[in-house]
């Protein structure tokens, strides 16, 4: 076997590959040819985030099988044209998580003892004691927004302090949450607790501008927030204000919007801790990353075990070909799905029902896409077709599959109904690809409806009664979006009928429509997204 370390990783690292007999590891100072030449004849490449490799480097390396990334992000390595060569590549997210979260807790410690202001007094010959009187950890509520691998980290550290651990995430089950001794709640609930909180979730469109007017005003009064995930969590006008008037006691920020921050009205408030995006950088962090990543490229080498894959497992071009609609329908149905489930209670279950033809297929590519589609909704973790059941059963989702094969008449249509079970809601979407590769909503919970999976959508569950097809018209073009396609379907109910609405409209409707919508008396509810 013929290692290329492309670039400088720990020197552990290195020697890990080095001890397989028979292997033999070009490091990054060895490569006096340059890249290409070394990969000829290469069976796996290590990179971090400088070198690129391209659609051209890849197809240098003919006999390459794995590319392993030393790190999380993968932007520099291209995907499609390793997935086509039928290369594995490979990341190592959850390194840094310890490097993070003890950051983290050196945040709250230092907000809770004055220490970066204690150090500048001392320094300038001042013994402020009495005003520099702090606060323990101790008894105190420590909220988590996130229970990833960073935010269980976290958690595991602050009960050493003796600090009471409640956390919202609805992708991590009551049993999961449980075992590690961590209440979990609803959002405003968590906001309601909290000394202090931190907040450990990717930036999606539910998390954007999480921490805003609204929900500083649901904290305790005093309230200490720390953030080393993304600046983009925080409206930092609406935390500025809250310290200013002490709703918020103090923020400890790593992250930015910006960075480095230019114009933050935060820096000019003596309240506020920053550091510059430096929570994952441990030698210990940079180094794990390393032997995280050359362990990863050992044991697919030698045992074929894939872990942390960041592409579609290697399929040939016929199968891909007839796979991949399903594939983009399952993983629509999915995100379409997680918009339209209250995100109020934690997931239990994802269940994939498969009729016809495709029921008869291999199916781990289509119902990873499913969980795919509605995990990236919500949690930090990018997940895909390859990880998607993985981080489901950490989570301790439960995924179940059922199939309906082709009856021997041929009549069954292709069909994926995708069923989300949470604490507090169930629902299901069916889909099909009709009229060669398009991807159509064709139900949803029990009611037919058929509207294309795609672009920007709204959708509308409300009493069937006269006029409310016109209002929202009405009100939709009073805003200027214009519709392209508004599709219907209805139940009979005891005391009336219901009905849904999917309206696929040119632009996406802003919040300010979709809120003059729900006001209608007719309308339960209403929810905006774009596949």
């Amino acid at each position: 076997m013929k290692i290329v370390v492309a670039e400088k990783v720990a020197a552990n690292a290195v020697q890990l590959l080095k001890d397989e007999a028979g292997w033999t590891v070009v490091t990054h100072d060895q490569l006096a040819n340059g890249l290409e030449s070394a990969l000829k004849d290469a069976d796996a490449l290590i990179v971090r985030s400088a070198v690129d490799v391209n659609a051209q480097v890849i197809r240098s390396a003919p006999k390459l099988r794995v590319i392993g990334r030393a790190g999380v992000g993968v932007d520099n390595i291209d995907l499609e044209a390793a997935t086509k060569a039928g290369i594995a590549v490979m990341n190592t997210p959850g390194a840094n998580a310890v490097a993070v979260a003890e950051h983290t807790i050196a945040l709250m410690l230092a907000m809770a003892r004055h220490l970066c202001r204690a150090d500048s007094t001392t320094r300038a010959g001042k013994w402020e004691k009495k005003s520099l009187q702090g606060t323990e950890l101790r008894g105190k509520t420590l909220g988590i927004v996130g229970l990833g691998r960073i935010g269980i980290e976290v958690a595991r550290r602050a009960q050493v302090f003796d600090m009471k651990v409640v956390a919202h995430d609805p992708f991590v089950s009551a049993s999961v949450a449980r075992e590690q001794g961590i209440a979990l709640a609803e959002l405003d609930q968590v906001y309601a607790q909290a000394d202090y909180l931190t907040l450990h979730v990717g930036l999606t469109p539910q998390t954007g501008g999480m921490i805003n007017e609204k929900s500083l005003a649901r904290m305790k009064k005093g309230v200490r927030i720390i953030n080393c995930a993304r600046g983009e969590l925080l409206d930092e006008t609406a935390v500025a204000a809250a310290l200013a008037s002490k709703q918020v006691g103090g923020i400890a920020l790593d992250v930015f919007t910006q960075e480095p921050p230019k114009n933050s009205p935060l820096l000019a408030l003596e309240n506020v801790l920053a550091t510059p995006h430096i929570a994952g950088s441990t030698n210990e962090a940079q180094d794990a990353v390393g032997v995280q990543i050359a362990s990863q490229v050992r044991e697919y080498l030698k045992r074929g075990v894939i872990q942390n894959a960041v592409n579609m497992p290697s399929i040939d071009h016929q199968q891909y070909t007839q796979m991949q609609p399903y594939i983009a329908l399952a993983e629509k149905l999915g995100a379409f799905l997680a918009h339209i489930v209250p995100a109020s209670g934690s997931i239990q279950e994802i269940s994939i029902r498969y009729t016809g033809r495709i029921a008869e297929w291999n199916t781990e590519l289509i119902r990873n896409a499913a969980i795919q589609g509605i995990l990236n909704q919500r949690i930090a973790e990018r997940a895909n077709v390859v990880n998607a059941a993985a981080i489901a059963q950490e989570r301790g989702i439960q995924v179940h599959e059922s199939k309906k094969p082709e009856s021997a008449s041929g009549s069954a249509p292709d069909v994926i109904a995708v069923t989300m079970k949470t604490t507090s809601d169930e629902r299901q979407v069916r889909g099909g690809v009709l009229r060669g590769n398009s991807l159509r909503l064709l139900g949803v919970d029990e009611i037919d409806i058929e509207v294309p999976l795609g672009g920007n959508l709204i959708y509308m569950r409300n009493r069937d009664v006269p006029g409310v097809v016109g209002k929202i018209g009405t009100l939709l073009g009073r805003h200027n979006v214009n519709i392209g396609n508004f599709a219907l379907g209805r139940k009979e109910l005891k005391d009336g009928a219901e009905a849904i609405a999917v309206v696929q409209v040119d632009s996406p409707a802003p919040e300010a429509v979709l809120q003059e919508i729900a006001k209608l008396p007719e309308v339960h509810e209403v929810r905006g997204m774009k596949l």
